[in-house]
């Protein structure tokens, strides 16, 4: 019998789904969110299918998605990346997601505009 380590489990599938949904393939969030899924995000809609058709409307949508890191444990991802919109400047973003069962149930995120190399991060 082999134990698995849900903080592995839950990072491999949200790297998983992070890499798909990079490509384009925006179907695998049905695959990952529970359907009474809940963001804290400000003006993002509860709920798996509302909260995918947000998404598909957003500055998310067709932007170049550049990983830095994630970290997992048994309940949440947390991933920072950053994210390259076609027509606005990039920004740095957080997301966190709560995992139950091997799907998404909530997610918060923080952002801000990139700062570009070379220039100090002052306050």
């Amino acid at each position: 019998m082999t134990d698995i380590d849900p903080a592995e489990e839950n990072k491999r599938r949200f790297l998983d789904a992070f890499s798909r949904f990079a490509d384009g393939d925006v179907e695998v969030l049905r695959d990952i969110i529970r359907e009474d899924f809940v963001s804290h995000t400000p003006g993002a809609p509860a709920g798996r299918d509302a909260w995918i058709e947000f998404i598909v409307n957003s500055p998310i949508a067709g932007a170049q998605l550049d990983l830095q890191h994630v970290v997992a444990d048994a309940e949440f991802v947390v991933a920072h990346y950053t994210l390259i919109p076609v027509e606005t400047p990039p920004e740095d973003v957080v997301d966190i997601w709560r995992f139950e069962d091997g799907l998404i149930v909530e997610h918060w995120d923080v952002s801000r505009p990139t700062i570009p190399a070379g220039i100090p991060d002052v306050p």
